[in-house]
């Protein structure tokens, strides 16, 4: 009896944690991203063209044989350097006679003013009639308007005589001329002796949906998100190969009119171009954050899914090292991630691997996921 007790006290005292141990799941090994709430830039990337931030185009104020060309095709000129010459002889002809004009009319003025002074004395005499004073002093008059009409001609003249020597109105890289030496030109003629532009800084003109604007502007209403400064939104430029132009524009104003054939919204940014590397003309593709997302999260696109009512949801890793399953409201897609507006806060692990081999309430051990998941650098266009 005593052997038969022995042996079953044996079989009956197994070590009760042993055996909870024994039955008690097994903690899966996931990957999983600790995440922070910050102001998220939301990007959208619109197509658009540069243009000259100023362009004039070289015309004649004059008529006349060009003399000469002084410049250098697709140098640089300054504001007020003479680029042609147009054969001045006709109007320094008529700079000449319109001084003679002044000088005769003065003279004519100053007998007239002499014959008035002698009138006043010998009216008071009554040795001429008051008649006569009038007359003189009508003449004095008509004749000071001469010497005024004969100081405008002379004006006019020089300043024709002047628009032979054709100056650069703005600095700026010029372009190759229209015409040569010998060449005969008229004034405001059509074509354009050589057009100049600045080209640094230079523009980006890109049109945007006007429905996208007003998407915007209602999801800067409901999701908390601040809208751009207008002189404050950061453009970047991004050339056909994918590479990124170096310097950052400022996105300069919105249009205030929608173009009514296309439905679009043209926008206008400008960018340092020291180098000149942008021409005007060429295609470009701009990337400007239109808003800031405040206090939103990022999260790998692989850690949320979709459940059976199409909501987003996450496996997030509890106090206890177990997975609850969250319901989320999501925002744009950025990259590889999307921004998380509610649902998630500053702390919390999102599973981001294993998520096929685990359940909520499953315990879990972690192995920190090396992914970011909260850079604000976004390469990604509006959702």
């Amino acid at each position: 009896m005593g052997a038969l007790l022995t042996g079953c006290n044996e079989g009956g005292d197994a070590d009760p944690s042993s055996a909870q141990a024994q039955s008690a799941p097994r903690a899966t090994e996931v990957e999983a991203l600790t995440v922070t709430a910050q102001d998220i830039p939301i990007t959208n990337e619109l197509a658009g063209r540069t243009s000259a931030y100023q362009s004039s185009e070289v015309r004649p104020q004059v008529g006349g044989v060009i003399q000469s060309r002084d410049f250098t095709e697709g140098s640089v000129v300054e504001e007020g350097q003479v680029l042609y010459h147009i054969d001045p002889r006709t109007y320094q002809a008529d700079v000449d006679s319109a001084k003679a004009s002044l000088e005769r009319a003065q003279a004519t003025l100053h007998t007239s003013q002499l014959q008035a002074k002698r009138y006043k004395t010998l009216v008071a005499r009554k040795m001429v009639s008051q008649q006569d004073y009038d007359d003189a002093i009508a003449t004095v008059g008509e004749d000071t308007a001469d010497v005024t009409s004969a100081k405008a001609a002379l004006k006019s003249a020089q300043i024709n005589l002047d628009y032979t020597t054709v100056k650069a109105a703005i600095s700026g890289r010029i372009g190759k001329s229209s015409v040569t030496k010998g060449a005969l030109v008229t004034a405001s003629q059509d074509t354009a002796l050589a057009t100049i532009q600045q080209l640094d800084p230079i523009y980006v003109d890109v049109t945007q949906s006007a429905n996208d604007i007003l998407r915007i502007k209602r999801e800067l209403a409901s999701n908390g998100k601040a809208a751009s400064a207008p002189d404050m939104a950061m453009v970047e430029l991004i050339f056909d190969d994918g590479s990124r132009y170096e310097h950052q524009g400022k996105l300069q104003f919105t249009d205030v009119s929608v173009d009514q054939s296309t439905g679009m919204v043209t926008l206008r940014a400008l960018f340092p171009n020291p180098d000149e590397l942008l021409l005007p003309g060429m295609f470009v593709k701009a990337r400007l954050v239109e808003s800031v997302a405040r206090n939103a999260i990022l999260v790998p696109q692989k850690a949320i899914s979709r459940d059976s009512d199409g909501k987003a949801t996450a496996l997030v890793i509890n106090d206890e090292n177990k997975v609850e399953r969250r319901e989320l409201v999501t925002g744009q897609a950025i990259d590889h991630q999307w921004i998380v507006l509610q649902g998630l806060k500053t702390g919390d692990r999102v599973i981001t691997s294993g998520l096929q081999k685990i359940q909520e309430g499953a315990p879990v051990t972690v192995a920190e996921d090396e992914t970011t998941g909260s850079n604000g650098g976004n390469e990604s266009p509006a959702a």
